[in-house]
């Protein structure tokens, strides 16, 4: 039996991040990955595979609006088959390379699951067959998230995410269940394509966590798109009819009927930690995830986690963060220093639909809940030179700063290149800036970003008046 400083379930993004920084540190690492592919959920099925879906549907989309720009595209079609073919070769690629830096990396590379047999020992079933008994010091949990199927008749009739990533054949319609950016993003690309698409949200708007009036600009600019948008609704059954899918969903107070080609769950993921044992490990849950301190540390204190199976944000870029710090805690629990924590005050948010969507630190809502004296000012892309010359005017752009200073404590972002434009505030955020000192930064015109200095200076005049 083979003991080390820091063992990692998981080769993901935030796994990858844990095992690199540990052995920076100095400490003997061992990664184990079970999955039947590298890489995990940004790499094979999450970010980089629907962003290359959405870039082609994003191309058709222009194609499709030539007219309006005194241009001729006749006679445009497109090939599914082939836009996954190209997705298979990019993912394809991205895996490849991440499976070199897990097994050409200074520690360790164990293809197989893991199950603990107490809080220091692990059993890893190999995949090429037979199974090893590893020792830990410290070690991280990083095994990411799997798709959730709520217990609704007839759930399993419809394709999931993953499923959609495969789509070689366009729907002429369909229903798309659930309103997070998963689900935004599916609706997006699919109407981008040709599909009459319907949303059923659960909740009273989309996008929930952000703001009402962000996530009714993403809802208005759909249903300009001739999208369906229906909150507040209630699933109640999904069933077979002839050659299509019938969803039964409580709207109001009456049930309804909407029939497609095809019904889509994009209704979220859940921790993947089944078959962890994580009871023998004194590890304990918090809901369905596992329960985390701002170190990363769990109830077991040489333990932590990060990504998904921990949340509370399930994106990239923090999981990468949370796997950093778990190994930087784990490094001082063996060799002695002060713990590293984590601050989510610069927490960014981004849904690559058709308007984008992204936001960084506070929403108005959660300042307000916390009981902050703020200011607010937003300024729309309508009234905007460089978007009315893209003829992308969607949206808005809104800064949330505290009134007595102007610091900016957040962001947001509906329409043109949102995912792009949110990082100026959170440079701005980093730095500690005023509102002031954002509005008289020099911006190139005619320019997106030159949008911020608007919404920047009537906080400042609020403020200064």
């Amino acid at each position: 039996m083979k003991e080390y400083d820091f063992v990692v379930i998981g080769g993901g993004s935030g796994g990858y991040a844990a095992a690199r920084t540990a052995s920076s540190l100095g400490l003997s690492t061992a990664v184990i990955e079970g999955g039947e592919q590298v890489g995990g959920l940004c790499i094979l099925r999450g970010c980089m595979p629907s962003k290359t879906l959405i870039e082609s549907g994003n191309r058709y989309r222009t194609l499709r609006h030539a007219e309006e720009f005194g241009l001729h595209a006749e006679k445009i079609g497109f090939d599914a088959a082939k836009i996954v073919e190209r997705k298979r070769r990019l993912i394809g690629e991205f895996a490849d390379y991440r499976a070199q830096q897990l097994a050409g990396g200074s520690f360790d590379f164990i293809r197989g699951r893991a199950e603990f047999l107490d809080p220091h020992c692990l059993r890893v079933s190999l995949r090429e067959g037979g199974e090893r008994i590893l020792a830990l010091k410290t070690g991280c949990i990083a095994t990411g998230s799997v798709l959730n199927r709520p217990s609704i008749q007839g759930i399993e009739l419809c394709l999931s995410s993953d499923d959609l990533l495969e789509l070689t054949e366009i729907p002429a319609s369909a229903v798309v269940l659930g309103g997070g950016p998963v689900a935004l993003e599916m609706a997006h690309y699919l109407e981008s394509l040709g599909s009459r698409v319907t949303i059923l949200q659960r909740n009273t708007q989309l996008l929930t966590g952000n703001d009402h009036d962000v996530a009714e600009a993403v809802a208005e600019a759909f249903r300009r798109r001739g999208m369906q948008v229906l909150c507040g609704t209630r699933l109640e059954k999904i069933e077979e009819s002839g050659n299509q899918m019938a969803v039964h969903y409580g709207h109001g107070n009456g049930v309804e009927v909407i029939q497609a080609d095809l019904v889509v769950n994009a209704l979220g993921r859940r921790p993947a930690i089944a078959g962890l044992g994580l009871e023998k490990a004194s590890v304990a849950l918090e809901g369905p995830a596992i329960c985390t301190d701002l170190e990363q540390r769990t109830t077991a204190r040489h333990l932590f986690a990060a990504g998904d199976c921990c949340g509370p944000y399930e994106v990239v870029h923090i999981a990468i963060t949370q796997g950093e710090t778990a190994a930087k805690n784990a490094a001082a629990l063996i060799k002695g220093g002060a713990p590293a924590t984590l601050d989510y005050r610069l927490k960014l948010f981004a849904c690559f639909a058709e308007p984008q969507m992204a936001s960084c630190g506070m929403t108005e809502q959660e300042a307000r809940e916390n009981g902050l004296q703020i200011v607010t000012a937003s300024y729309p892309f309508a009234d905007h030179g460089k978007s009315l010359v893209k003829g992308e005017t969607d949206g808005f752009v809104k800064l949330i700063a505290d009134a007595d200073q102007g610091h900016i404590l957040g962001g947001a972002v509906v329409g043109p290149e949102a995912s792009e434009l949110i990082h100026e505030i959170v440079v701005a955020m980093a730095f500690h800036a005023t509102a002031a000192q954002l509005a008289v930064i020099p911006h190139y015109h005619p320019t997106l970003s030159e949008i911020w200095t608007y919404p920047a200076e009537e906080i400042a005049d609020k403020i200064g008046s």
